[in-house]
């Protein structure tokens, strides 16, 4: 099949991706949104990996009055031929060229201290400055203008000053192009969540106050400003008194479709590249987030697909969200959660949903200070989706659900790998004990502690069962651990391998119950199941003695645990008096 477009993974720069014909989703009407709603300074909250950048972008490339570093006159208008913009009418048309542009990402400051996560936001500034540099030639600046602008660019200015830097700079622009400034800031709340995780909070917290109010409060060069990020901020003070500021999150319905995909983009999309029949799939594990009551799809995720299916890179969906971040927010409560969190990741886990009073303003200070404010800043960071709401005693409160397949395995992929971190501080050698002496009581009992502490996903009951035994039995040592291989007539669950022909070899077949009253009959159908599928045939051929063979059946919670053994040609019973095995 002849592809002439190509996808555009982490394609942020709208004229490059104009330029280079890549498959570009239409989401120009925004400009429109924005100027009929006419706010002042607009920030919008979206996950990660949802557009925001290339919105970001794709304004600065409409509105803005480009100067080259000639000094001459940029025409962007062909960036946005056969677009939705240009059916828009005169009085949305006319505002193409019109402004100077003041565009800054704040995506890069993670650093490990303030001294050098100002720096690299200072070089950010600087690098506007110089975007600008036309402004110094001509007699449009006085002469103090001109030597304040060049302290920015040298870098010799002070913080305080820097504080300022945008506020001047745009009093600057309106000065040489005779119009109010437009402010396009990306990713503000990098530096913030950074620096709180790095020890630098209340530092960075002072100067971004100072940087933003400057800039969009008391800034009379001012046209409009955007801002985009993951999280709204503002019980730190960095918005307080930014009287003129309309927030809009993911709780709202307006701008909802300007940020990740709708359903007819993705058809259309899958359509073009000829796998449509890809499309229950591709809902199933990239849909499901709801901005206002707009049912959005994971960009990122979506695009990488297509990608590596028409690369014939891989057959299968993957988490390819999951790569974007350490998501840590996860780890952390998986690692803090008390028995009713647990509960609650378990509900999820299950498709069910949970309750939680709204927070909108929670801030980054605010975020383990509760396991609600845990579960907010999922929500809104696109780890959880809306599922209905309801609001009493003044508080909104939110039905929250994991979005899709995607998101799940990223909360069990998390889980196992906290379990089985967990696994290797713990002491196990009663577990090991038992199992390779027979004692079926204390067997059961330890793995029943364990699963009463252990956070399950019921959706994959016995995938999760089986690496839950597998993973306590890690530190086995002496023994080859061998799971879900062919033997005799069909695949054992679990066999324990002694590197000494003398010690028990052990199989181990699992089964799962829906009802207590199920485990025993369960438990006897799995050693049945190894007796008549022959699984300990290899095991005798290479000449072991002893055989222990297990049936355990999970519940829930719970568990119970049968034996029976092989030994020299002949049943032996090793289960203690209180059990018939």
């Amino acid at each position: 099949m002849d592809i002439k477009k190509a996808i555009p993974i982490g394609i942020e720069s709208y004229k490059e991706m104009i330029d280079r014909d890549y498959y570009y989703i239409d989401k120009t009407r925004l400009i429109v949104d924005l100027l009929t709603q006419k706010s002042k300074v607009t920030l919008f909250t979206r996950p990660r990996r949802f557009g925001k950048t290339l919105a970001q972008s794709m304004l600065r490339t409409f509105f803005e009055e480009e100067i080259d570093a000639d000094g001459r006159a940029v025409d962007n208008s062909g960036y946005f031929s056969g677009k939705k913009i240009m059916e828009a009418g005169a009085q949305y048309t006319g505002h193409m060229g019109k402004y100077p542009v003041i565009f800054l990402s704040m995506k890069s400051a993670k650093q490990p201290d303030f001294e050098m996560a100002y720096s690299r936001l200072l070089t950010d500034i600087v690098s506007e400055f110089e975007r600008h540099a036309y402004l110094l030639e001509g007699n449009v600046l006085t002469p103090a203008q001109k030597k304040r602008y060049n302290a920015v660019l040298e870098q010799s200015a002070g913080m305080a000053e820097v504080t300022f830097s945008l506020k001047f700079l745009s009093d600057c622009l309106e000065k040489y192009h005779h119009q109010k400034t437009i402010i396009l800031i990306d990713e503000y709340d990098v530096p913030l969540e950074n620096a709180y995780f790095k020890g630098f909070y209340d530092q960075m917290i002072d100067f971004m106050r100072s940087l933003l109010e400057s800039a969009l409060k008391t800034n009379d060069s001012l046209q409009f400003a955007v801002i985009t990020g993951c999280l709204r901020i503002s019980r730190e003070s960095i918005f307080t008194r930014l009287n003129n500021l309309k927030i809009n999150s993911v709780l709202d319905e307006s701008y909802a479709e300007y940020f990740g995909f709708m359903q007819d983009e993705v058809d259309s999309l899958l359509s073009f590249y000829g796998i449509s029949q890809k499309e229950d799939e591709v809902k199933e594990w990239y849909d499901g987030y709801l901005f206002g009551h707009t049912e959005v799809y994971n960009p990122w995720s979506i695009l990488n697909y297509v990608d590596d299916i028409i690369s014939h890179n891989t057959e299968f969906p993957k988490p390819y969200w999951s790569n974007t971040s350490s998501n840590s927010i996860i780890h952390e409560l998986v690692v803090k959660a008390d028995d009713s969190t647990v509960q609650e990741i378990e509900h999820l886990l299950m498709g069910e949903a949970i309750e939680k009073p709204v927070h909108e303003d929670i801030t980054y200070g605010d975020i383990y200070q509760s396991a609600d404010n845990l579960w907010n800043f999922l929500f809104f960071t696109g780890y959880l989706r809306a599922a209905g709401r309801s609001f009493h005693s003044d508080i909104i409160y939110l039905k929250m659900m994991i979005p899709n397949r995607e998101i799940r395995y990223i909360y069990n992929n998390t889980i196992q790998e906290w379990f089985h971190k967990k696994a290797e501080t713990m002491d196990f050698s009663s577990l090991y004990r038992a199992i390779l002496s027979g004692d079926i009581e204390s067997a059961e009992n330890f793995l029943k502690k364990q699963l009463r502490e252990s956070i399950s996903f019921m959706d994959s009951a016995e995938k999760f069962y089986h690496g839950f035994l597998l993973g306590l039995l890690g530190g086995l040592q002496d023994y080859r651990k061998e799971s879900n291989l062919e033997s005799g007539n069909g695949r054992y669950d679990i066999t324990l391998i002694p590197y000494d022909e003398q010690q028990p070899a052990v199989i181990l077949e699992l089964k799962r119950a829906k009802k207590f009253t199920d485990m025993e009959n369960l438990c006897l159908e799995a050693l049945r199941q190894i007796d008549e599928k022959k699984y300990a045939d290899a095991l005798i051929e290479e000449g072991y003695p002893l055989i222990l063979k297990y049936g355990i059946c999970f519940c829930k919670k719970s568990c119970m645990v049968k034996l029976s053994g092989k030994a020299a040609g002949y049943q032996t019973c090793r289960a203690t008096e209180k059990r018939n095995c």
